[in-house]
């Protein structure tokens, strides 16, 4: 059974509404007769499998549509049109200190992005102090979540994220945060969750780090599916269309 597996999924936007152009303004357009509505399509039409073990790499310019697909897989957004098949519990990073309340310590935010995730108090017990560590905050666990740095902030989420042992693990360009050090650590640890069984998928504007991690690569523009298969292919092909520009 493949772990996620995505059959003509399209995410569609309804442009021109009063959320956008203001309530009187859809008003007086509606008494003149000229209010129109716009769909826009964000994701357009998207298909592909991947199976436990995969790497998934999505490339794509700024204004692909990689960002909401990653929502639709993570369940915080649902396709407008298609079906799609999920089958295992996710940990995912999609933005900076999202899921996090800067008033709290590190250690508090720990825990409670933990529980987010599903987890006992137990497990979190167990293994906050590997999080922490791998996170190279031990000196900062008492700090307010507010007072840490872009990068400590992107450590701590993608320690979390990889440490609490997901089936499905989902990051949106959060190894690109950080120090050399720090993300060849990270990208260490990636291959370790690929090895030991869970379905990962990875947005990257590296393309040398995809090329890298991947084992499939699906390619977007403008919402549309251009390609998906070997890593290689993909990323040689996608290479070519860059220069071209």
């Amino acid at each position: 059974m493949n772990k996620i597996e995505l059959n003509n999924v399209s995410v569609s936007y309804i442009v021109g509404d009063f959320s956008t152009v203001g309530l009187k303004d859809v008003v007086i357009q509606k008494i003149k007769r000229n209010y129109k509505v716009k769909e826009f399509l964000a994701v357009d039409n998207v298909n592909f499998a991947i199976d436990e073990g995969d790497l998934l790499g999505i490339v794509g310019s700024n204004g692909a549509g990689k960002s909401t697909l990653l929502k639709v897989i993570s369940g915080i957004m649902r396709p407008t049109n298609g079906t799609m098949s999920v089958n295992g519990n996710i940990a995912s990073l999609l933005e900076l200190g999202s899921g996090f309340d800067g008033d709290l310590t590190v250690k508090e935010n720990t825990f409670l992005r933990g529980a987010m995730l599903g987890y006992t108090r137990d497990f979190m017990n167990q293994t906050y102090r590997d999080i922490i560590e791998f996170a190279e905050l031990t000196e900062f666990e008492n700090r307010l979540f507010s007072h840490l740095s872009s990068g400590m902030k992107s450590r701590l989420a993608f320690s979390i994220a990889c440490l609490v042992k997901p089936d499905i693990l989902i990051l949106d360009e959060v190894l690109s945060v950080g120090d050399g050090a720090f993300r060849k650590k990270s990208e260490n640890k990636m291959m370790e969750i690929i090895k030991g069984g869970s379905t990962t998928i990875l947005v990257s504007h590296s393309l040398a780090q995809i090329r890298r991690m991947a084992t499939k690569v699906l390619w977007l523009d403008k919402g549309k599916q251009i390609a998906f298969g070997e890593t290689k292919e993909i990323c040689d092909r996608y290479e070519a269309f860059l220069n071209q520009k």
